[in-house]
């Protein structure tokens, strides 16, 4: 038991290390005026999608539901957590309007996926990702046809057109059907982005590695036996993908506020497969790899622009390879040695210290 506690705990150094030399580096390369303006422009992007495949992980890897909704709460944590910070950021410090948005976008999305959670987890396999997806398409269509103004007698909702909130004169378009929110003033930064990666990492981390997290994966391996020893199954998979969907939110607030505007089609299903495409690329129930896989994946396709035509040819391609590679029995031998010679290495550090006790004795 602690032989498994101080590997997971060296596994998760090396995890949080990855992010932080990564942030190193870049700082590094800002400095030295190394950094293109394209690629500058993805940093908030990497972060956010890197959120987005470490939480999703937590449902499709550790709980083992496949979810096709996740762009739907991280559309409506971004779309609530923006109008937090759109009203906010008028009369409030900055600082106080960020940190309210986010946890606004995260307790919203963590509230929808309690709503959503309840009855759709009583499915598995198939009908649950069909159930999943459908909720992120409702999402888009209703933020698509949704009209909200604000004046001196408070908020006006719509579902007709912007003109039907019969507003006053100091009255204020916030959503805008379509066009969503517009005039929003960019306060995410990369720094901001590193340090929500961090504590999504921390707080999965620990999860996974929790008796909640060994609760979960027992479900994943096999819920009847779960459940014949009492484990309270709708519990612990409500608590996963709550958690999953809070961190979809949060994820959703970060991309949203990189950008002066805010449209509903940017979160459409295409969003939650490309997630997991960096869940099941990086390894299913790997959250280092998930990290690696999100940022790797979001800055290709800019690195392949100069292809034109080629880009995208380019793009699958690579992403077949990787996978074919990924699971070739190589690979997952290379694996196996590795993990033989670190458990090795542990056993011989274990034995040196014993003999050094005992020559001390």
């Amino acid at each position: 038991m602690l032989k498994n506690m101080k590997k997971s705990t060296k596994s998760n150094v090396i995890t949080l290390g990855i992010v932080v030399g990564f942030y190193v580096l870049i700082q590094i390369l800002s400095a030295a005026g190394a950094l293109t303006n394209s690629f500058s422009g993805q940093l908030v992007p990497i972060c956010a999608y890197v959120i987005m495949a470490v939480s999703l992980n937590l449902t499709v890897g550790m709980l083992g539901e496949l979810s096709l909704g996740h762009a739907g709460f991280m559309s409506v944590g971004a779309f609530s957590g923006t109008l937090v910070y759109v009203v906010m950021s008028e009369n409030a410090p900055q600082p106080l309007a960020l940190l309210l948005a986010f946890v606004v976008g995260g307790a919203v999305a963590g509230l929808f996926g309690v709503l959503v959670g309840i009855p759709v987890l009583r499915l598995s396999g198939d009908y649950l990702a069909i159930v999943t997806l459908a909720f992120g398409e409702i999402v888009k269509n209703v933020m698509n046809a949704c009209y909200l103004g604000v004046d001196s007698h408070g908020l006006h909702f719509s579902l007709k057109d912007s003109a039907s909130l019969n507003l006053e004169v100091d009255g204020k378009v916030l959503i805008n059907g379509a066009m969503g929110i517009t005039g929003i003033k960019k306060a995410s930064t990369f720094t901001i982005g590193i340090v929500l990666v961090i504590i999504t990492l921390l707080v999965i981390l620990n999860l996974v590695n929790s008796r909640a997290g060994r609760a979960i994966k027992a479900i994943r391996d096999n819920e009847i036996a779960a459940r014949s020893v009492g484990v309270p199954i709708t519990k612990y998979k409500l608590m996963a993908f709550v958690t999953s969907a809070v961190f979809a939110g949060v994820a959703g607030v970060l991309y949203a506020l990189n950008y002066s505007s805010l449209v509903a089609k940017k979160f459409d299903y295409n969003t939650s497969i490309l997630i997991l495409v960096f869940v099941v690329l990086g390894g299913i129930g790997n959250l280092r790899g998930s990290v690696i896989a999100a940022a790797v994946l979001t800055v290709l396709p800019e690195l392949l622009r100069s292809m034109n035509d080629y880009r995208m040819l380019i793009y699958a391609i690579v992403l077949i390879v990787v996978m074919i590679f990924n699971q070739s029995p190589e690979m997952i031998a290379l694996r196996k040695r590795l993990t033989a010679r670190f458990r090795k290495e542990d056993a011989e550090g274990k034995g040196a210290k014993d003999k050094e006790k005992k020559g001390v004795a």
